[in-house]
């Protein structure tokens, strides 16, 4: 196509779509303006295509065509970028061909590893000695390269080049990777991208920071590489970047119109949004309503507080859920983990201390030496993540989730990277106990293989529990029907909220509303916790602690913020301790004595009950001891009058005062006291 009739055509496109905002960019001193390429098609479907097969030539020349138009002064360097390309054009990586060499195509990633924004000679000019031709190089190694040979057909010069000018500016290399949604079984494919100018600019860079998920025009260009002065064979491609869009919206990007503003605040006034809610999350899921309103408030968060002592308290939520089988955890985990944005869901062995965290890799070609690479806390950092099967993750690699889920942080020092990212990440639980379903009279540490430390951190824990009772059985076969639309006669199982709405719901609170606790609000909050403390005797279990007081003023928070209040209401503070209530009657309620055991509930052995039998048999071991020379007990007796005084499984009380240290076995069934 004739280059001064193509100036021509995009100086009248630009003329007519696109006059207002160059004013406006020459007013503001912007850079760049991004072009709707349909509003191309609609213009010229010649040019249009011309553009997607030859953007090397034509990006240039609609820059040049910019100039000829009067809108005030306009940067050097302004640039075009085109969005909206045709559906044919979003290209995964793995696909993309020798074909699409030269050719303007969109591809959809996650950033997995990006350099430092840097000034640098990120093109070339060289000239030809024999023929005088300019030839422009893109410069990513740390010398500068001249070209293999002269691009003119009629040269081929490969002897000597002449260095005549250098561009800077500020550049930044990915590393781009397929979405693990569009992966099944294989590896995820890589792709390298360059964005330069204001692509790179501090507010891109976050867009472009690994673990986000990023949708990139450009066009794909081979990088020749130098082999002991050969040119390899196979040619190593990138995506030269002009135009970069994020396909998971950060909370403050989150597009909220003044009438969906307006629905928000009224589904917020509604008397029953809490119903509404509870109905919105996995509909098809039958009953599970007091875990599906914590999930809710998980989603809202509660605040995070900064004290006079610099220390932070986190405000969001960590729920765990303990399934039998086919109760549908994993399904809820799921589709609660795409109700928000930058939600992750990962799952059991497949989950390693650098996939859930952040692991340092070396790549010094493109990136420069040591580089950061994301984990899943961190690419769902300000959101949450859903860990299904937690418990199979190994104890190594659980260890990583200590810091993340108190101090929501995570301090990496490996080689010469020492840093700490953010992981203000709320942790949606989930885990299969030993023995195939739950049992209420074990407690938590027995049936799910997770650490004591890590359980005290999650605010409420429940189970999912697959009990036969008929007329429950009954609606649940015909809400499975209902949802599978087995009869054109039955009521469509769907969210109550649409998905899309609660997600701008769920942004709009989370920026806009900070409620605090009031005077009424607190005193209910204090009250449960004190009463719950003054059950706990001396020889009683304790039936709560403080993290559960923290967690507690959390629920409350999230409660309020739900209906955009600003100050925490007692129903807000009712809410939460009910919910706290129900968790703690599934985990701690120890069964011979009807009290609370928050040890049960944490990990620890249970200690109703545990403490007195183990006080009643050191008392008999304090008498069966002086019958006995040196003090030395036969097992087997201690054990026979254990059992005559009703004491269970004394075995494993010995072998628990053994451990920790009340008591040592001098020699094979023999028992004496540590003096």
């Amino acid at each position: 196509m004739d280059n001064s009739n193509l100036i021509e055509k995009f100086v009248d496109f630009l003329n007519e779509y696109y006059k207002d905002e160059l004013v406006q960019a020459a007013n503001e001193g912007k850079k760049s303006i991004n072009v709707d390429f349909s509003k191309l098609e609609q213009f010229d479907v010649d040019i249009a295509d011309y553009l997607l097969e030859n953007p090397a030539e034509t990006i240039p020349t609609a820059q040049k065509a910019v100039k000829q138009i009067d809108v005030g002064y306009l940067d050097e360097g302004f640039r075009l970028r085109f969005f909206n390309l045709p559906e044919n054009r979003n290209i995964r990586i793995r696909n993309v061909r020798a074909e699409h060499i030269g050719k303007l195509i969109v591809v959809d990633g996650i950033v997995r590893r990006a350099s430092e924004v840097r000034p640098e000679v990120s093109e070339a000019i060289f000239q030809c000695v024999e023929c005088g031709s300019n030839m422009t190089m893109i410069q990513v190694e740390r010398t500068i390269r001249p070209p293999m040979e002269c691009e003119n057909p009629a040269c081929k010069n490969r002897r000597a080049f002449r260095l005549v000018d250098q561009r800077l500016y500020d550049a930044r290399w990915l590393v781009f990777e397929e979405p693990f949604e569009i992966v099944e079984s294989e590896k995820p494919s890589t792709l390298r991208v360059y964005l330069k100018e204001d692509l790179t600019v501090p507010k891109m860079q976050n867009k472009t920071d690994p673990g986000n998920r990023i949708k990139v025009t450009g066009v794909i260009k081979q990088l020749p590489v130098r082999m002991k002065g050969t040119v390899q064979r196979q040619m190593d491609i990138f995506l030269d970047a002009n135009y970069v869009e994020s396909v998971e919206a950060e909370w403050d990007e989150v597009e909220i119109k003044p009438e969906q503003e307006q629905q928000i605040i009224e589904l917020a006034k509604s008397p029953d949004v809490y119903e509404k809610l509870v109905k919105s999350i996995a509909p098809t899921i039958y009953g599970h309503d007091h875990i599906k309103l914590a999930i809710a408030l998980q989603l809202f968060g509660g605040e995070r507080h900064i004290q006079t002592d610099r220390s932070r308290v986190r405000g969001d939520i960590h729920l765990l859920l303990i399934g039998d089988p086919s109760t549908a955890k994993s399904v809820l985990m799921k589709v609660t983990s795409t109700l928000i944005p930058r939600g992750r869901y990962v799952s059991g062995k497949g989950v390693t201390q650098a996939g859930l965290t952040a692991s340092v890799v070396k790549d010094e070609e493109f990136l420069g030496g040591w580089v950061l690479e994301a984990g899943a806390l961190v690419l769902s950092n300000r959101s949450m993540i859903a860990i299904d099967e937690f418990e199979k993750i190994e104890k190594t690699d659980q260890v990583a989730l200590h810091e993340a889920m108190e101090q929501q942080t995570i301090s990496i020092a490996k080689a010469t990277i020492v840093a700490t990212l953010p992981a203000q990440t709320a942790v949606l639980g989930g885990g299969n106990p030993k023995l195939g379903r739950f049992d209420p009279y074990v407690p938590i540490k027995e049936q799910v293989d997770i650490p004591e430390t890590l359980l005290t951190r999650f605010d409420l824990k429940f189970a999912l529990r697959d009990i036969p009772n008929a007329e429950r059985d009954l609606k649940v076969a015909e809400h499975i029907l209902k949802a599978r639309h087995f009869s054109e006669d039955t009521e469509e199982v769907k969210p109550e909220i649409d998905p899309e709405f609660l997600r701008k719901y769920i942004a709009y609170a989370r920026k806009n509303c900070h409620p605090k606790l009031t005077h009424e609000s607190a005193d209910a909050i204090k009250n449960f916790y004190l009463e719950l403390r003054q059950r706990s005797r001396e020889d009683s279990p304790i039936s709560i602690t403080p993290r559960q007081y923290e967690a507690l003023i959390r629920m409350a928070e999230s409660s309020a913020k739900i209906q955009l209040r600003d100050l925490v209401t007692v129903e807000d503070a009712l809410r939460g301790i009910d919910l706290m209530n129900e968790s703690l009657r599934e985990f701690g309620l120890e069964l011979e004595t009807g009290e609370i055991d928050i040890d049960k509930v944490e990990g620890a052995s249970a200690t109703s009950l545990q403490r007195n039998k183990i006080r009643h048999i050191r008392d008999i071991i304090d008498d069966l001891e002086k019958n006995y020379e040196k003090g030395e007990i036969p097992k087997d007796e201690i054990i026979r009058i254990s059992m005559e005084q009703n004491i269970k499984v004394p075995e494993e009380i010995l072998a628990k005062m053994q451990l920790e240290g009340y008591i040592f076995s001098p020699r094979p069934g023999v028992i004496s006291k540590v003096k």
